[in-house]
């Protein structure tokens, strides 16, 4: 089957600042951004796509194997254009594959079953909803969570002509945010996903605290963001956000896999049961400390095996310590960009469950 395809020419003044712009922020959060002569081309699991320069106007094309894919890549592009573009917004019209969808082709309604609490900063919610199978792939980990307003009506949004979601004007716009899929069983109809109660409550935390059963909200994706498989030996880090995301590889991973887990948290109350198997866990309490100081540290002193064929690394914090591991992973211990991912999953002095990528 041939990839779908869809185009956009967008109408700029100056293209070549904001194409500039673009592809800083995004190989600033370790996205795969290559140029290519006059194209500068932007590689994701779901998709690819491309920013050209023409006069007075970008020109946008988005490639995907599915309708998901695509839906997803027309609206990243869209996205990042309008916010780089700043005022007065550019209008952005797609053409092609994908044209004529209306609503999002990858949203499924859920209601709270239960809750949790894991430990005093983290809950798990198990939402109930039908045709969950989509969430269960071990490959594709991630969701968006949409929630409605404090009291509100979940509703869902349409798809506008650039690709990007639009509400009802008329009604409070819900929030959406990024989460891994913690649990899924189709055959029951329940998904879990587990939320880190921050202290600078957004509409995440605020989500958690406050649901009871039979509150409604949705959900978008699944996308990547697996455990490349097959390696020798693993080091996985990462703070109470990564928690998920590394109790899952814990559980797809063979159990004999030897390897090495670094998990910074607050303190001894937020640590949790982990089965690592042959992969060893190691808690670090940060205390006052700086979030991500003494994880970057802590992965700083680790030694790999001597006899590791294919170590894989893996690791997800704040975006200081991020930039600090990815540095270090890359110019001191020399590891190539296929034997390692570091991402960002929330910043300091932002609130943590509005930052790009966060769980």
């Amino acid at each position: 089957m041939s990839n779908l395809r869809a185009r956009a020419v967008v109408s700029v003044a100056d293209p070549e600042p904001i194409i500039a712009a673009v592809c800083t922020y995004l190989a600033e959060y370790d996205t795969d951004v290559r140029r290519d002569g006059s194209f500068h081309r932007i590689f994701y699991d779901f998709g690819n796509g491309s920013l050209r320069a023409l006069r007075e106007a970008i020109e946008l094309e988005a490639e995907a194997r599915d309708i998901s894919g695509l839906f997803y890549m027309r609206m990243a592009l869209a996205a990042h254009l309008k916010e780089f573009a700043g005022a007065p917004s550019p209008e952005i019209v797609w053409a092609g594959d994908g044209d004529d969808i209306e609503t999002p082709p990858n949203f499924r309604p859920v209601s709270v079953r239960k809750m949790h609490d894991i430990t005093q900063h983290m809950r798990r919610i198990t939402f109930a909803g039908e045709d969950l199978e989509r969430f269960a792939d071990d490959d594709n980990l991630h969701l968006g969570l949409i929630i409605p307003p404090e009291g509100g009506k979940l509703i869902w949004p349409k798809v506008g002509r650039d690709g990007l979601l639009q509400w009802d004007p008329e009604t409070p716009t819900p929030a959406m945010r990024r989460y891994t899929v913690r649990r899924c069983n189709p055959a029951t109809g329940e998904i879990d996903i587990d939320f880190v109660l921050h202290d600078d409550a957004g509409p995440g935390t605020a989500f958690a605290v406050h649901a009871q059963p039979g509150v409604m909200a949705g959900l978008a994706g699944p996308s990547g963001g697996s455990i490349v498989r097959g390696r020798d030996w693993y080091l996985l880090a990462g703070d109470e956000t990564a928690l998920p995301a590394i109790s899952r590889f814990l559980e797809i991973l063979p159990a004999d896999t030897p390897g090495r887990v670094l998990i910074e948290v607050a303190g001894a109350e937020d640590e949790q049961p982990m089965g690592g198997g042959a992969i060893e866990v190691e808690w670090i309490h940060r205390g006052a400390d700086r979030p991500g100081l003494r994880l970057s540290e802590a992965v700083r002193a680790v030694e790999f095996p001597p006899d590791a064929a294919s170590p894989y690394v893996w690791a997800a914090c704040e975006f200081n310590a991020f930039k600090a591991i990815r540095n270090h992973l890359r110019t001191e211990r020399g590891l190539k960009k296929q034997d390692h991912l570091v991402v960002a999953y929330w910043r300091q002095g932002e609130p943590e469950d509005t930052a790009p990528g966060n769980d």
